[in-house]
């Protein structure tokens, strides 16, 4: 009965593990405890979902998010300090060091506490850029709350649908409006190709200081959608960061909250978008999975016979082509969805593609979905090797905003025709011209050496033999 006792345990363990493609090991920095029962309901979600939370202070001097050089924790969610900054274990560097160990770290901003400059800075190194002027939010005159902010503007209400690009995969829109409560703006450079917004303001939106008494700004940081209120990172090596502009966004009383617009009363979506965006940087959306991959020559699929050739090559991902062959190449991609594996599907106007290159690609190609499984999509094409010998690979280099990168290299060798794979001559009509040529010289010598032996000798008559 004792194994049986273990294996109940283990099927136990693995259920409430979470669900999550990279951990449940969740840290949660915390300055003040008393705000913790403010975020309730987003706590009790990350649990449903298998996290195991931990809360720690800025402040607690043994907090470390390594141990033995290892992560502590898979992912870390930073709530903004009111003091100065989050200590010396919580440093730009070491924030650096947790994503280029698979770490997701989820920021939030608050327009009521000072981002501290050390964020400041580790965001400027990320081509996010915060006002200048600390005290600074985003106020709307047109898209607001009337109930909450009739008269400040500062909690904004931005409809789901219009969230993100239609030619991403759009995993945070949907229906409803999402209140973003004195957010703090964001402005993302142009020369990162990692940086996404997924939040923008709307057109009629600002950053300014309430604190100026000015009734007309006249340089404001940034406006319309120009602001990003929430925006993502995804570093080379798929570790996700976010960067949310309202921590309120995240408290019990706007999630499903009644607010008002232009004399309409609508709920919130804040609970749902908040699961969206937590789950995408802890790697429940978006997670990319290769399957199966193959490449084979075309026509010996169902067959044990390979090649008209002298080396003897296995049906399925050979390690030696020759030069002309006819290969198909497949791959299985699934897609993470929260609690399962889903077949992908590229976003509209996408394709994934495949690179036969040596140091650089002869061909490129799109692949197209050829079949479907209970969990994956199987892309593949058929395509004839180049006239090139020499090391090749096959490679799937698919990074697409929001969804990890896909990398995946097969090398093989590609080869010259052996002395007996070259058609034969009277095969080619182009020689049909120089074999006629032989032939007819080879006839007209067997011709003239039967004339010359059958030909009786001359004789001159009159002529007196000699001795």
């Amino acid at each position: 009965m004792k194994w049986l006792f273990s294996f109940l345990v283990l099927a136990l363990l693995g259920v409430v593990h979470a669900l999550s493609s990279s951990g449940s090991r969740l840290l949660v920095v915390l300055e003040e405890p008393a705000e913790k029962d403010k975020y309730s309901e987003f706590w009790g979600d990350l649990e449903a979902r298998g996290f195991h939370l931990s809360f720690e202070s800025p402040k607690n001097e043994k907090l470390s998010l390594f141990k033995h050089g290892e992560r502590a924790f898979d992912q870390l969610v930073l709530f903004p300090p009111k003091s100065k900054g989050f200590g010396p274990s919580l440093t730009p560097n070491i924030l650096l060091d947790f994503l280029k160990k698979d770490g997701n770290i989820l920021l939030t901003l608050s327009a009521d506490h000072p981002t501290p400059s050390a964020i400041v800075s580790l965001l400027l190194e990320l081509d996010i850029h915060l006002p200048t002027d600390r005290n600074a939010l985003v106020v709307d005159h047109f898209n607001y709350d009337t109930a909450s902010a009739t008269e400040k503007h500062d909690v904004l209400l931005v409809p789901l649908p219009s969230s993100v690009r239609s030619d991403l995969k759009n995993y945070f829109a949907g229906e409803g409006t999402v209140a973003v409560p004195r957010p703090v703006g964001q402005f993302l450079g142009n020369n990162s190709p990692l940086l996404v917004p997924i939040l923008r303001a709307p057109s009629t939106a600002y950053s300014y200081n309430p604190k100026d008494e000015a009734e007309i700004v006249e340089d404001p940081f940034a406006v319309g959608e120009q602001l990003s209120l929430v925006s993502a990172m995804q570093a080379r090596n798929s570790a996700r960061f976010t960067v949310l502009g309202s921590v309120e966004m995240l408290q019990n009383e706007w999630f499903n909250a009644k607010v008002g617009s232009a004399g309409k009363q609508t709920t919130t979506a804040n609970k749902e978008f908040a699961k969206k965006i937590s789950g995408w940087t802890f790697k429940e959306l978006g997670v990319l999975k290769v399957g199966k991959l193959q490449h084979y020559l075309a026509e010996d699929k169902t067959s044990k016979k390979v090649n008209q050739s002298s080396v003897g090559v296995p049906e399925s991902n050979p390690t030696i082509y020759r030069i002309k062959n006819d290969v198909t190449f497949t791959v299985e991609l699934s897609e993470y969805d929260f609690d399962h594996l889903a077949p992908f599907t590229p976003p509209e106007g996408d394709q994934v593609q495949l690179e036969f290159s040596m140091l650089s690609p002869f061909h490129r190609l799109n692949l197209s979905p050829v079949g479907y499984t209970a969990n994956s999509t199987i892309f593949g094409t058929t395509f004839t090797l180049p006239d090139q010998h020499g090391i090749f690979n096959f490679r799937v280099n698919y990074k697409r905003p929001f969804l990890t990168n896909v990398d995946e290299k097969r090398q093989v060798t590609v080869r010259h025709f052996a002395h007996d794979e070259w058609p034969r001559s009277w095969k080619i009509s182009a020689a049909w011209t120089w074999i006629t040529g032989i032939w007819v010289t080879v006839a007209g010598w067997l011709v003239f050496v039967a004339v010359w032996l059958y030909s009786e000798p001359i004789t001159a008559k009159g002529v007196k033999k000699t001795q």
